[in-house]
């Protein structure tokens, strides 16, 4: 199924202010509070990029976890997990080859310890936050502190001036979107059940933060 913005644009209505792309003094600021706030940040020009980012991120013989992301879709990252051309345990694949729907929920919730959790973010405050939302939690459930690296990918859209705008990209722009995409890929409507503010990483080098310089995602 196609993951593509362009799929839901003609029946939502978004905030487009604050789904823009922004100048290259707005991501550099950007990326100094980031780093002031804990995250390591990586900034990439294109898809391409940020996919070769995330591979060589993640070692060899790692477990890999990913939360469901557009963005990441759009990368080529998932397809790339599932094509089985790298040197790491897919804990999606495993998880999926289960039939029984009680033991799949408990490896869903095993791997949120995964040695790399990969996913994406809703928006990206200026300010250097990064706030997410999702029906479940088993998107951002990882992010906190369950697994032991973490890799979010952002297209530099999401980026807006203070955290109160983020928490607006968020029901303006991000919701509206993956409410339709809900709708179609599972018959029900999403909603922003479990919210993350990710203020500040205090482990050193477990937060890791892929900027790409496109209009990516929700």
């Amino acid at each position: 199924m196609s993951q593509q913005k362009a799929d839901y644009l003609d029946d939502t209505d978004i905030d487009d202010a604050l789904d823009r792309l922004p100048d290259d003094e707005t991501i550099e600021e950007t990326v100094s509070n980031l780093e002031s706030r804990g995250f390591d940040v990586v900034v990439v020009d294109d898809a391409d990029e940020a996919l070769d980012a995330v591979r060589s991120h993640v070692p060899a013989g790692a477990s890999v976890m990913n939360g469901h992301s557009t963005t990441l879709e759009e990368i080529g990252f998932t397809d790339y997990l599932s094509a089985g051309d790298h040197d790491w345990e897919s804990l999606p694949d495993e998880i999926w080859s289960i039939d029984d729907d009680a033991e799949r929920q408990a490896a869903r919730r095993r791997s949120q310890t995964a040695d790399y959790f990969l996913g994406g973010i809703n928006a990206v405050a200026q300010s250097g936050e990064l706030v997410a939302a999702d029906l479940s939690g088993s998107r951002i459930g990882a992010y906190p502190f369950a697994a032991s690296n973490v890799v979010i990918v952002s297209g530099v859209n999401k980026i807006v001036p203070t955290l109160d705008d983020a928490l607006d990209r968020l029901e303006s722009v991000a919701y509206p979107l993956e409410n339709e995409r809900a709708q179609e890929a599972y018959g029900v409507e999403s909603a922003i059940a479990k919210q993350l503010i990710f203020r500040r990483e205090t482990e050193e080098g477990r937060t890791t933060v892929v900027l790409v310089r496109e209009q990516l995602g929700y």
